[in-house]
């Protein structure tokens, strides 16, 4: 039985919606992960219950820690969405590729920047999609004044998006990135849970 449990954690079928104990147990683990002070905002509280239970249905089919998942998952407009240095960190970790590197061409209104990497299955050498500043003028990015005072590391972050979204398509469960949300909703971002926690305070 255990051995079988984590061949399916391994392979992302695994679910808390599986059966009714399996969903009754995610309850149990929810309310202690809302409860503690430890966890993003976002999912604290009464309120943050149900974002806890998106949180351990996600690392269950990512095999990966609740907390991991918690820490790089942000809610924003009820939207989850990962933050770009998780999806860095799923391409240098998941052990796919090596030699992972940014290129980085031209400078101000030149400047692009693309992720490359070999391969391990075939030896290949792979590269995501280009992404430069016209790119971004064009896509409507540059709302974000980010763009002016931080060009190189945006653009970084949306290369290697665009490299995750390329070849480890299956880690990610089509997960948008923060980024990638508030250019759908150009709204204000900070976490619903969060903003009313702040108003609480008089802030």
């Amino acid at each position: 039985m255990t051995s079988e449990l984590t061949k399916n954690n391994i392979n992302g079928e695994s679910s808390i919606y599986q059966n009714p104990d399996s969903f009754e147990f995610a309850q149990r683990q929810a309310k202690s992960l809302c409860e503690s002070n430890l966890v993003p905002i976002s999912y604290q509280g009464q309120k943050g219950l149900p974002n806890c239970l998106v949180a351990l249905e996600m690392s269950k089919r990512m095999n990966l820690s609740p907390l991991t998942v918690m820490q790089n998952l942000n809610i924003i407009h009820g939207t989850p969405s990962w933050s770009a240095q998780f999806i860095s960190s799923q391409i240098l970790g998941c052990g796919r590729f090596e030699n992972f590197d940014y290129l980085v061409k031209g400078e101000g209104e030149t400047l692009e920047v693309q992720c490359v990497a070999k391969r391990i299955e075939d030896q290949k050498i792979v590269k995501g999609t280009t992404v430069s500043m016209k790119m971004a003028r064009l896509e409507g990015w540059t709302r974000n004044s980010k763009y002016t005072s931080m060009p190189e590391l945006m653009l970084r972050n949306r290369a290697a998006t665009f490299f995750g979204r390329q070849f480890i398509p299956d880690l990610l469960l089509g997960v948008q990135t923060s980024e990638e949300v508030v250019d759908i909703q150009p709204l204000n971002v900070t976490p619903e849970i969060e903003k009313e926690s702040l108003d609480d305070h008089g802030m």
